[in-house]
């Protein structure tokens, strides 16, 4: 699962692999346990750039486990190395979200680093409009709107068996 932050990876992706009986794992929750504290506290102490290094590194060893809905964070798929490896090793999907529902969504918890400084509105059309034509290099777009994630589940499971990847 590829998008940006507040698009319902990690909700979605949670239900879909109980949906398709395999593990769910979320990058940003195996970043945390690796490193040894959170997200937000490793921008702060050691930026964007380490943080991203990291990323790489444990969505790397996760794509060696065996089959399962991977949450990636919302600028995984933007680093080239990591989208080669993803494209290379795995069905990927852009869960794409519209600016409102997004900011609806990121405005919940204040754990998004990006979005603690400047209006968070502005940062998220300016990432968007940034990642938007690279989301769109994902093997499948699905839209996520409000309402239920099981709506969103279903169209990825009609999606992936008529490509052949799940048989129902």
């Amino acid at each position: 699962m590829v998008g940006m932050m507040g698009a319902g990876k990690s909700s979605v992706g949670r239900r879909l692999a109980m949906r398709l009986d395999v593990a769910f794992r979320d990058a940003d929750t195996e970043i945390e346990s690796a490193a040894g504290c959170t997200i937000s506290q490793i921008f702060e102490r050691y930026g964007e750039p380490a943080f991203r290094d990291g990323e790489r590194k444990v969505i790397a060893r996760l794509l060696n486990e065996p089959p399962h809905v991977l949450a990636t964070g919302g600028g995984a798929f933007i680093d080239p190395g990591t989208r080669a490896e993803l494209k290379e090793r795995a069905i990927t999907i852009w869960l794409k979200a519209p600016v409102d529902l997004l900011l609806a969504r990121t405005q919940r918890r204040d754990t998004r680093p990006l979005l603690r400084n400047g209006d968070p509105r502005a940062t998220l059309e300016r990432l968007l409009d940034e990642r938007a034509p690279i989301y769109a290099l994902a093997d499948f777009t699905v839209d996520s709107r409000e309402g239920p994630h099981t709506t969103v589940v279903e169209r990825i499971v009609a999606m992936l068996s008529e490509c052949g990847a799940y048989a129902a």
